[in-house]
């Protein structure tokens, strides 16, 4: 079984045809769980959540219309699923969690790209990396990995280690393992699945997300886990998927979650 849950098509448009174009991809490559998880930010019904300059600029879509567009899928008997990638806002429990329950989705990612006013991993910011303490900036990071999974609010955390985007990275290995070891410990505790991403190895990073030694941590406390290629275009559906499912088994893995309407399965890996 292989899945490709995170997904996104803002490049393009919400229409059948350019959905059409990253569903006969997976296909083609053999994925047979596919789903769509536009980020949340560029919806009007997300405005309560997320405000900053940055995020207002980008907010056109109506959930409407989102909606819509996959119930005409499912009526031309295309295999996809609904989803939203949330960033996860500190002090918004409340909110994200009425909005989460306002529509039918097969499941939810709780992501984080914001340490207050600093985007983490947006060019825009890069500068900012070097005026600030990457261990604090670390130690925020995994605070909010910690609250997104004690919020129990998402069933997938996108990119768990993403705030090593731009290869700013902690040298005290014994701090990154604590931050690592404290937020497997909460989503232990929840019901949220890592994803193993391959988006990282089309950014500076040049990486899986997450390390390693993290995703040994979320195999020894039993946290399930999903595949994801945080496709912006056709073209990166299921990219690098053999390097995702090398570093799976590497850590232990033979098992992967499929979601559908909330619920969740497990099958052999691969």
């Amino acid at each position: 079984m292989l899945t490709d849950y995170h997904n996104h098509l803002e490049r393009g448009t919400l229409t059948l045809d350019y959905l059409k174009q990253f569903t006969d991809t997976a296909n083609e490559k053999g994925i047979q769980h596919f789903g769509i998880s536009e980020h949340a930010y560029h919806f009007y019904q997300t405005a309560d959540i997320l405000r900053n300059s940055w995020v207002d600029e980008r907010r056109y879509y109506d959930m409407a219309d989102y909606v819509h567009l996959f119930e005409e899928a499912w009526r031309n008997e295309i295999d996809v699923k609904m989803s939203i990638e949330m960033d996860y806002t500190p002090g918004k429990h409340k909110e994200m969690e009425q909005f989460i329950k306002s529509y039918d989705f097969d499941y939810v990612i709780g992501s984080i790209h914001w340490i207050g006013d600093f985007g983490i991993d947006l060019a825009e910011y890069r500068k900012e990396w070097d005026r600030r303490d990457v261990y604090e900036v670390y130690r925020r990071y995994f605070d909010q990995v910690v609250t997104l999974a004690q919020s129990n609010l998402f069933d997938i955390i996108g990119h768990i280690d993403l705030v090593k985007i731009f290869k700013y990275v902690p040298e005290d290995e014994s701090f990154l393992l604590e931050q690592y070891d404290r937020a497997t410990t909460a989503l232990t505790q929840s019901k949220t699945c890592v994803e193993i991403s391959t988006a990282g190895l089309r950014k500076p990073t040049q990486t899986l997300y997450p390390d390693k030694r993290l995703l040994q941590m979320c195999f020894d406390k039993h946290i399930p886990i999903v595949l994801s290629s945080d496709a912006h275009v056709p073209e990166h559906v299921g990219a690098d998927f053999d390097q995702a499912l090398t570093l799976a088994r590497q850590v232990g893995y033979e098992e992967i979650i499929t979601f559908s309407k909330g619920e969740r399965k497990s099958y052999p890996l691969g």
